[in-house]
């Protein structure tokens, strides 16, 4: 007879296979990029790797639906593991900040002393980045009404704005990828290329694996009804994991975007800058309006 209302795990290999193909994946993907292996090599061990993720994910569901080992004390151990993890990403993206503030602040004299560096035309942020910006905000906000509504039990208004949340998410992924596509440097050019695509790249990578937590727990809510008003673990580590995302893009909006290159486009393309806010503004009204329709009360 159990008299905690702790979950003790029974002994599992998942962690063991999922470590190890790990490890195989970063091997893989190092000596593809190096050209020691094939792509058939690198993408199998990470079809393992997604393959060992799905079935230990699978038994954790399991318990925690329809074992009921999930108590309240579990739950809130999970919560606060949750927090832990966005906290060690808080951290991994403020070593790339402090880089990027270490360059610009300072500039060296390699760069021309200025920044952006002599050469670099850097992006208008009132173009695709403020754009990018409100389909952010505006996904967090219907994220959190799909969270109202779950906890409400409106399962009607939770799928919509499920799907408003998903396509809002792509959108995104689509902009940034148009903007990379034109992009007027890259990677290579020096230290305001590399940091510029690392910090908006490992965003949006992050904005990926928030779409995809959120398409799970889509699935999950619509097709096998695994969550309940009292016990949505991971459906509320997705929508703190996607507000994390809009914090951090927040961050790089003002910071990367606009005072970090952007400061020439306002002083000198005044007109350009008000044009470009009016035609976002003329954008963010449809969506709001559309997202107060799907959660307005009661509606028939």
């Amino acid at each position: 007879m159990q008299r905690h209302p702790f979950h003790l795990v029974k002994p599992s290999f998942w962690p063991f296979f999922t470590s190890l193909s790990f490890f195989f994946f970063a091997l893989s993907f190092v000596g593809y990029m190096h050209f020691f292996c094939s792509f058939f090599v690198f993408f199998m061990f990470f079809l393992s790797l997604l393959l060992c993720f799905l079935f230990w994910f699978m038994d954790v569901i399991f318990e925690s639906t329809y074992q009921g080992y999930h108590t309240r004390a579990v739950q809130r151990g999970l919560r606060i593991g949750v927090i832990l993890f966005i906290v060690s990403e808080v951290m991994f993206f403020f070593a790339f900040f402090w880089a990027f503030f270490h360059s610009s602040l300072s500039p060296s004299i390699q760069i021309g002393c200025v920044w952006p560096p002599a050469g670099i035309v850097p992006f208008s942020p009132w173009r695709i980045p403020l754009l990018n910006t409100i389909v952010l905000l505006v996904s967090g906000m219907a994220i959190t009404a799909a969270h109202y509504y779950l906890i409400l039990g409106d399962g009607d208004d939770v799928y919509e704005l499920y799907l408003y949340t998903l396509g809002l998410a792509v959108l995104f992924t689509l902009l940034q990828l148009y903007e990379y596509r034109y992009a007027p440097f890259d990677i290579s050019d020096g230290i305001y290329g590399s940091t510029f695509f690392m910090t908006t790249g490992l965003h949006g990578f992050h904005v990926l694996a928030g779409t995809i937590a959120i398409f799970i727990s889509f699935l999950r809510t619509c097709f096998f009804d695994h969550f309940t008003r009292e016990h949505h673990i991971g459906f509320e580590s997705a929508v703190w994991y996607w507000h994390f995302v809009d914090v951090v893009w927040l961050f790089l909006f003002v910071a990367v975007y606009w005072w970090g290159g952007a400061l020439v486009f306002f002083s000198k393309n005044v007109i350009e800058f008000f044009e470009c806010v009016l035609l976002n503004l003329i954008f963010f009204f449809p969506l709001l309006a559309t997202l107060l329709y799907f959660i307005q009360p009661h509606r028939t």
